[in-house]
């Protein structure tokens, strides 16, 4: 059922105050379509709604919202709501949320949850922002290994309905070190009476809490993954990251690597454009943009240094756009494969030989087409120009075309050495990926310019 036709019946719904209706109504709908049919409603009609749910229904739906609407929700609870629904909702949400809170909203909140609910808070949101801990919820079923098949599947069942998932069940020991795992399909296809430590998978694949979050994601996106297991430091299990918090944790640096490609400073967040207010994304922005227009005078500079040149020769000024864009571009196209490259962990800095010799021949390939067309532009477009005494045409479009040869590989060079710098130091590639290179390349690219039409003009 479409979204646009549930809104009006949940209105309807909620103002005849039928709850039995309501929860027959959405037996078949998804959550991700009630969450976005109560965006829709009156904020004050918001709870309301969720309320009459069943709590699973409604910490479901809960989890679907935008943070913001999220945001209106809890700010208008009083503790006893806030804290049921922080005991029906998944516990990655559940701590999500929690670090969203004032202080002391938080200190209000704890003493009002069950004590498992409360430790497990605690727990989740001692791990730093960003790592695979801070993301992971502590909602999956382990197993001993002692146990047997039929014993297994009947702890499932048991379990089932308070787990993020039981597809896939964790084996540890005593001090809960990862042993192995065993699939729903494991148990299914097994003798019942077979241990599980004679059917489960040893080799596992894993994340520490402590590390990246992205490279958590990674995990789950290079071996196709349903859920990727958590360790700590003495390799006992604390948690699991599911499928969905991947792509949440992909989206959100995918939209972080993006924005400071762009030099956009401030947080990254995914899908929070229209939530984020107007002064801080001018905040994000001008910076960066004052700094590159201070280093961008120094082109200036260089142009008032070259104004015999100019004026010598009035047509170098007609092509100086096309060079810096030319360089602009290639460079720009070297620096986004080798922040993806970086990114996915295809090169690092000790690739940097092999890095640069591989794009200087596709450097020189792009030089040696673009140099030609240059010389043809050059001939086509000023001809019959005024051309000074000494000189013809295609000496000039010969320097120009040379010019623009060398901006191109003196631009993707800069482009592929700049993000691998940047790694190297332990700094974010996409920083230096664009406006930082489009300065360098620009004044790189007038330098080029005005010597090489000195030097094969004589001006």
């Amino acid at each position: 059922m479409d979204t646009p036709t549930i809104a009006p019946d949940l209105q309807e719904l909620l103002l005849s105050a039928e709850t039995v209706d309501l929860r027959a109504h959405l037996e078949d709908i998804h959550p991700a379509d009630i969450a976005e049919a109560i965006t829709n409603l009156e904020a004050d009609k918001r709870w309301e709604a969720l309320s009459k749910f069943e709590p699973y229904l409604a910490a479901d739906v809960f989890s679907h919202l935008d943070d913001d609407v999220q945001e209106r929700i809890i700010a208008a609870l009083n503790r006893a709501e806030l804290a049921w629904l922080m005991t029906h909702i998944p516990s990655d949400d559940r701590v999500d949320i929690f670090r969203r809170l004032p202080e002391e909203r938080q200190e209000s909140l704890l003493p009002a949850l069950a004590h498992a609910e409360r430790e497990d808070i605690r727990r989740l949101a001692s791990y730093p922002e960003g790592s695979a801990g801070a993301v992971m919820t502590s909602e999956y079923v382990t197993l001993p290994a002692t146990v047997t098949v039929d014993q297994a599947i009947t702890r499932l069942r048991r379990e089932a309905f308070n787990k993020e998932t039981i597809y896939y069940a964790y084996v540890v020991d005593e001090n809960r070190r990862l042993l192995g795992f065993v699939s729903l399909k494991d148990l299914i296809l097994a003798n019942p009476q077979e241990r599980i430590e004679d059917i489960m998978h040893r080799d596992v694949i894993f994340a520490r809490a402590h590390d990246d979050q992205e490279e958590a994601a990674r995990l789950i996106t290079k071996y196709d993954m349903f859920v990727l297991p958590v360790i700590n430091g003495n390799d006992a299990m604390v948690g699991i990251i599911t499928h969905d918090d991947a792509i949440d944790v992909i989206n959100q640096e995918h939209t972080e690597d993006m924005e400071k490609f762009m030099a956009i400073a401030g947080s990254h967040e995914a899908g929070g454009y229209l939530r984020t207010p107007v002064m801080e994304h001018f905040r994000n922005r001008v910076y960066w943009i004052m700094g590159l227009a201070v280093i961008g005078l120094v082109s200036g500079t260089i142009i008032h240094r070259y104004e015999e040149t100019l004026a010598s020769l009035m047509l170098l000024a007609l092509y100086m756009p096309m060079l810096a864009d030319t360089g602009g571009n290639t460079g720009s196209q070297a620096a986004t494969i080798i922040v993806r490259a970086l990114a996915l962990k295809d090169v690092n800095y000790g690739d940097i030989f092999r890095v640069l010799f591989k794009e200087l021949r596709i450097a020189l390939m792009l030089s040696a087409i673009l140099g030609c067309m240059t010389f043809g532009r050059v001939m086509f477009l000023s001809r019959g120009a005024d051309v000074p005494e000494g000189m013809t045409l295609p000496m000039i479009g010969f320097a120009i075309a040379i010019a623009l040869s060398i901006q191109v590989i003196s631009a993707t060079m800069a482009g592929a050495l700049l993000p691998i710098i940047a790694a190297f130091f332990k700094k974010d590639p996409a920083v230096v990926a664009s406006p930082a290179l489009t300065t360098v390349v620009d004044i790189t690219g007038l330098l080029i310019y005005f010597n090489t039409a000195k030097f094969m003009l004589g001006i």
